[in-house]
């Protein structure tokens, strides 16, 4: 080799040093022994560890890691790449930093593998955005970005300093309990018991001693005195969940403790005061009940004194995204897994279903993924096969971020009302010149037939 084509390799390595020095992702090179033999500015900034402490360690021991759950060292092991993995490193100062790793074989010119690299970014920006995010969508343990979500929010820290009894109505699974233990957490009563009582569940003639406790001696193998969920509940915050199957009978005995609150336990005969906070919630139509003659209309004023109406999952369409990402982050937790995201294709799959089970069943779907995801993100195919049935999803990219999430989300809105403005603004409750300012922003075109200004006569 001429010096002149030497000076030439030269000053091209120089180049793609100084290159490789200016981007902001991590690169790390390793060879056969899994000791680093490359390291860039961005990764000495993300890990603390300058370069001359970094060359010649192991890779895990730099990440804070062990050599099990290395990906560089599983891929120079099995040559298989990873794409966008999630994982959590630990810094020179102790302090723990979400990354996002892709890794590659390293060849020389005969095929012959000599190390492997990796590339790493810092998520720490994008985890701090989404605990902002959650901390202005939730209230509790209760997420939500819809604007009925948050008139509830709203509402819920002055409800919970009154002392009125609430009624919660909403479908199975949209998160009525939820409710209860935020108004309960949020009262002054927070540090007494708060007391479930499912009505549906329990047979009636065992549901009055369940609420009011007996005496001995008050029936066959009644051999001491039982508290019933009253007294349990003293100081506190008593839920009577299904309220709506409750018999006219005991509806007369609980009116009567939400008129005097006090009530007799079974077999006694002096009266004890009761000093609870009474939320009832109920899945089902409570005025129909009281034109059918199955609940009475004075036990419905008592405790509809405030209303909650909880709106099903396929009425707050815009919390799905949000409801996911929080789903993926619990279970990450309580699984031991680093799943990082959801695909585009997958949330189209979800936002084009109905959620008859609403967020209970939202979380159920992501729990069947987690079991089929053995890491990275979720997949279409990690999906329960039903929720497929619904209609065809185009494949698509993943949503890198935030802004990509919204247009995906608009989008399968659209599509979901046929590409209409009026209608798609009345499905996730915004006014519709907010979705078309949100169109402008993100860009977003319609199809030939569904021209945009055939969507603004709607």
């Amino acid at each position: 080799m001429t010096s002149r084509s030497k000076q030439n390799q030269e000053i091209t390595n120089n180049e793609l040093l100084a290159m490789i020095n200016s981007i902001s992702d991590g690169v790390m090179a390793i060879n056969r022994h899994k000791r680093i033999t490359f390291f860039n500015k961005a990764a000495e900034k993300i890990t603390g560890v300058e370069l001359n402490d970094a060359i010649g360690r192991k890779c895990f021991d730099v990440f804070g890691i062990t050599d099990g759950e290395c990906e560089l060292c599983r891929t120079l092991e099995t040559n298989r790449s990873v794409i966008n993995h999630f994982i959590r490193i630990t810094c020179i100062e102790g302090r723990t930093v979400p990354v996002s790793i892709s890794t590659a074989v390293l060849k020389d010119s005969k095929g012959i593998i000599t190390g492997a690299i990796e590339t790493f970014r810092d998520l720490s920006q994008v985890e701090a955005l989404r605990k902002q995010l959650e901390s202005s969508y939730m209230f509790e343990d209760m997420i939500g970005r819809s604007q009925k979500m948050q008139d509830i929010f709203d509402l819920l820290p002055i409800i919970a300093q009154s002392e009125s009894t609430v009624l919660i109505e909403g479908e199975s699974g949209t998160g009525k309990e939820l409710v209860v233990r935020a108004i309960h957490n949020a009262s002054p009563r927070s540090g007494k018991p708060i007391v479930t009582v499912n009505s549906g569940a329990i047979p009636d003639n065992l549901l009055e001693s369940e609420l009011f406790g007996y005496k001995a001696g008050a029936f066959t193998d009644a051999k001491k005195d039982k508290k019933g969920r009253f007294a349990l509940a003293e100081g506190g915050t008593l839920f009577l969940d299904e309220i709506g199957d409750i018999s006219p009978n005991l509806q007369v005995k609980l009116l009567r403790v939400l008129q005097e609150y006090v009530y007799e336990p079974l077999g006694g005969t002096e009266s004890i005061k009761a000093d609870v906070r009474i939320i009832a919630a109920t899945n089902q139509d409570l005025l129909e009940l009281m034109k059918l003659g199955r609940f009475r209309q004075d036990l419905y004023y008592r405790i509809n004194v405030i209303k909650i109406k909880m709106p099903p999952l396929r009425e707050r369409m815009s919390d799905i995204p949000l409801l996911t990402d929080h789903f993926i982050g619990r279970f990450n937790h309580l699984r031991n897994k680093d799943i990082s995201s959801i695909t585009a294709d997958a949330l189209k799959i979800l936002m084009n279903f109905d959620f008859p089970g609403n967020v209970r069943e939202l979380e159920n779907i992501i729990e069947h993924a987690f079991v089929l995801c053995p890491g990275g993100v979720i997949q279409p195919e990690h999906l329960p096969t039903y929720i497929h049935e619904t209609r065809p999803i185009p494949a698509v990219e993943i949503a890198s971020n935030i802004k990509e999430m919204e247009a995906l989300f608009l989008t399968a809105a659209l599509q979901r009302n046929r590409w209409s403005r009026q209608d798609t603004a009345r499905e996730l409750d915004i006014n519709p010149s907010t979705l078309y300012r949100k169109i402008k922003k993100l860009g977003l075109t319609f199809p030939n037939s569904h021209t945009e200004s055939e969507s603004s006569s709607d």
